[in-house]
């Protein structure tokens, strides 16, 4: 089945970083927002790097993102998967990152949580002159790390 990104963007005119995932996951689509699923922990290793409470409602989170001046947004547009791992995505339609970025000059780099959008990335537009990392996989499927692990690098590329 084919499947459409559900979400707009996450961006502020003085968004100066943008965090990159690849495509929502199920969970992500039925709470309506980034990062949905439960046991992600994209919102407490944020909320870790800032020493912040983490956000719970979508309205918190924007907020925080805003306060950390942080974008955010997904590589692929639509695909046609089978569950919500990455490598289960198909027949990939890529979102215009160039044009995003051209639209936000102030954004300086670039933040991938996980493999697949820093190869589709670099797949696409690797012509770009703008800074990026990778981030390790918050997801609850990505057991290589433990969070502490997970957060000492989110904490070493977020905050340099």
């Amino acid at each position: 089945m084919r499947e459409f990104h559900p979400f707009e963007p996450i961006i502020f005119e003085d968004s100066k970083i943008l965090i990159l995932g690849t495509f929502p996951s199920f969970d992500s689509f039925k709470n309506g927002f980034y990062y949905g699923h439960k046991q992600n922990q994209f919102w407490k290793l944020l909320a870790n790097v800032f020493d912040e409470n983490e956000p719970k409602r979508v309205d918190e989170k924007i907020s925080f993102l805003k306060r950390y001046k942080i974008a955010l947004w997904d590589m692929v547009k639509e695909c046609n998967r089978k569950n919500s791992l990455d490598s289960s995505l198909k027949n990939i339609e890529i979102n215009d990152i160039e044009d995003l970025i051209k639209r936000y000059q102030n954004i300086k780099r670039l933040y991938f949580t996980g493999r697949k959008a820093q190869i589709l990335f670099e797949r696409n537009f690797s012509y770009l002159k703008i800074k990026r990392f990778y981030l390790p996989s918050p997801s609850p499927a990505y057991r290589k790390m433990s969070f502490d692990e997970k957060l000492k690098i989110y904490k070493k590329l977020i905050k340099s």
